[in-house]
């Protein structure tokens, strides 16, 4: 009786930490999952061609999260677009890795609780369509998903230069890790 008590308590231990476990580390199941459905694949998959039934939708698409890491998928034209929060307040935005500072226009730096006078717009600044005077700030907390970096270098542009928010190197260049790969953006802190 002992013996079947203590098996039993050992199943309901490790059936009740399997979600605790998923929950702080989804990669890893989904890791398993892929290996144990690509491990033996029957000859009926095999000869089925590989069909995505996956729609792009007009609007960025929230992150998903996995730990301290964040994917991010691309849209239909291949720009990794998701909704950032930038000092708590939610704003959409592109990854830029060509872009030196994250970038905002003036109306998305009011909304964030940057105010600035037009003396603040007095750096010149290159971007594709010529030189333009831009105010350097500085974003208190940026944040997608469960990443978050704080004091994070930006600069503002007029709402006619700019009309997506960039998430350029400045906050890129504070993770651990960002990577590009089959359709997806990587972000791990």
């Amino acid at each position: 009786m002992l013996r079947k008590l203590l098996i039993f308590s050992v199943f309901a231990g490790t059936s009740a930490s399997i979600p605790v476990v998923y929950q702080s580390n989804p990669q890893v199941f989904e890791d398993l999952l892929r290996s144990a459905v690509t491990a033996k694949p029957d000859a009926e998959t095999q000869a089925q061609p590989d069909i995505n039934l996956a729609s792009v939708p007009d609007k960025p698409v929230a992150p998903k999260p996995a730990g301290r890491k964040v994917v991010v998928a691309a849209d239909e034209r291949g720009h990794f677009s998701s909704t950032f929060k930038l000092n708590g307040r939610q704003v959409d935005g592109m990854v830029d890795t060509g872009a030196t500072l994250v970038a905002v226009n003036t109306s998305t730096a009011r909304r964030i609780g940057l105010s600035l006078n037009p003396s603040d717009f007095s750096r010149e600044v290159s971007t594709a369509n010529g030189t333009i005077k831009a105010a350097v700030v500085m974003i208190d907390r940026l944040q997608i998903g469960s990443i978050t970096v704080n004091d994070v270098q930006a600069i503002v542009l007029d709402d006619k230069a700019l009309r997506t928010n960039l998430i350029g190197m400045s906050f890129l260049n504070r993770l651990g890790k960002y990577q590009a790969e089959n359709g997806t953006l990587l972000l791990a802190q």
